[in-house]
């Protein structure tokens, strides 16, 4: 036997159970609203109707209030009260009965594309920094154009803006939103260098059937084949569509998107401004910097007078440094030369051959003495060997004390100034008792028509000095 309290829970338990969530339609009627903030109303159609209960907890979340005689969709478990034993649905969503399959349509939708990875974030594109022509595809007479003119026109009004018109609303709109973006495609291809390097595509806020041209799959898919970046903007903040899932951004707004797709010209100017303090401050700096430094330079500077004067000072010292090294050269020379005519005549061939000639006669003294023939013989034979040594060692000591005596003779020759006339130059210098005469060195030390000799490589020439000339190489 059961008492009524047991049954109630028993048939509860066997319809939650058995149904789960359910999705019911129908007109709202006797709609109460008490103090505790939960909702109890009945559904009905035409021939019955079903109570129903939506908590507090529920209902904060809508986006509208529901009022008797509206048709709703709504989503709940089916339970049983246990106090009066009254079948209810406890309902956990509701909207409007009108949307309810276009809400089923797009989140099935949005499930295949989400699948198919058309909303990855790696897949989208990053906007130009600075794009210099935008295109706009959306109502020619729709406020959103006016939003997004009027924010361009504030933030960069150096943008140029091409509107491709087309229908936001109705069963014509994905079709021309879809032709707009192709046209888009066919431009790229064929000037690239004047087509828009963005596109803001989008409308005003309104209901769910309103936006549900952006909830095309073809647009959806037209959108990802672009071959410019999209920014979508379509509705309010609140309202999400296919086309802002698959565009390369969405914005909340068609303002919002005007502002995301250029800079704003009062940061580029105050960027501006701020680099021209910088490039002032561093030329200013730069500018003390070589003030100062032409200060210290221009306490460095002399006068050339007592530059040329050091100068000369200079090449007079080198002069003589140079005189001395090759005095004392020739010097070395000389006694190397003497030290080796002497060690040439101490091993000359004719002091080898007195040497030999005197021991011959040893020898021959030394034979006489002793008589015998064969020995006799042997030494006659070695000293034709000898006589033969001595000639050719004679012969290749001479060859190499020549060409040693040519060589050091060419190195002498090196050092003598006569040899530079020899190339084709000329000493000049004023006659007198010495060989050379008063060598000149520069323009000033002759005066004008003043007899002097430049020696040549075939002799000396009688030459008379007219004015200086300038040198360009000097």
């Amino acid at each position: 036997m059961l008492t009524p309290s047991q049954l109630n829970a028993e048939a509860q338990v066997v319809l939650e159970e058995n149904f789960g969530l359910i999705w019911l339609e129908g007109e709202v009627s006797n709609l109460a609203r008490p103090g505790s903030g939960h909702w109890y109303f009945s559904l009905k159609d035409t021939r019955a109707q079903v109570r129903c209960a939506m908590f507090r907890n529920r209902n904060l979340r809508l986006k509208f209030q529901p009022e008797n005689g509206l048709k709703i969709l709504l989503r709940g478990r089916v339970s049983l009260y246990l106090g009066r034993g009254e079948f209810q649905v406890i309902v956990d969503h509701i909207e409007p009965a009108g949307e309810g399959a276009l809400r089923l349509a797009f989140e099935q939708l949005r499930a295949r594309l989400e699948a198919e990875g058309l909303f990855e974030a790696d897949r989208k594109r990053p906007l130009p920094a600075l794009p210099k022509h935008l295109a706009v595809i959306t109502s020619a007479t729709g406020a959103a154009i006016r939003d997004i003119l009027t924010v361009l026109g504030r933030r960069w009004p150096a943008a140029q803006v091409t509107l491709l018109p087309s229908a936001v609303q109705g069963d014509a709109a994905p079709g021309e939103l879809i032709a707009a973006l192709e046209r888009l495609a066919r431009w790229r291809d064929l000037a690239p260098e004047r087509a828009p390097e963005l596109v803001i595509i989008g409308r005003g806020g309104g209901s769910l059937e309103d936006l549900w041209a952006f909830n095309d799959e073809g647009l959806a898919r037209a959108i990802v084949a672009c071959p410019i970046p999209v920014i979508s903007a379509v509705g309010h903040e609140v309202d999400v569509t296919i086309a802002d899932l698959v565009a390369d951004l969405r914005a909340a707004t068609p303002s919002a998107a005007a502002e995301l797709a250029v800079p704003d010209r009062i940061d580029w100017l105050a960027g501006f401004a701020a680099f021209e303090r910088r490039l002032q401050s561093s030329a200013h700096r730069r500018f003390d910097q070589v003030r100062e430094r032409l200060r210290h330079l221009s306490r460095r500077l002399r006068h050339p007078g007592h530059l040329l004067r050091e100068r000369s000072q200079r090449v007079d010292e080198l002069d003589l440094r140079i005189r001395r090294q090759i005095e004392q050269g020739l010097e070395r020379r000389r006694e190397r030369l003497a030290g080796l005519r002497r060690r040439l005549l101490h091993a000359s061939p004719r002091s080898r051959l007195m040497r030999g000639a005197e021991r011959l006669q040893r020898l021959q003294r030394r034979l006489l003495q002793a008589q015998p023939t064969h020995h006799v013989l042997r030494e006659r034979s070695r000293l034709v060997g000898l006589k033969r040594r001595l000639v050719n060692a004679e012969t290749r000591l001479i060859d190499r004390k020549r060409s040693e005596q040519q060589r050091l003779a060419g190195a002498l020759n090196a050092y003598n100034p006569l040899a530079v006339v020899e190339r084709g130059y000329a000493i000049l210098s004023r006659p007198d008792a010495t060989r050379f005469g008063t060598v000149i060195r520069r323009p000033e030390e002759v005066s004008v028509g003043e007899r002097l000799h430049a020696r040549l490589a075939g002799g000396i020439l009688e030459v008379s000095a007219g004015k200086a000339v300038s040198d360009p190489d000097a």
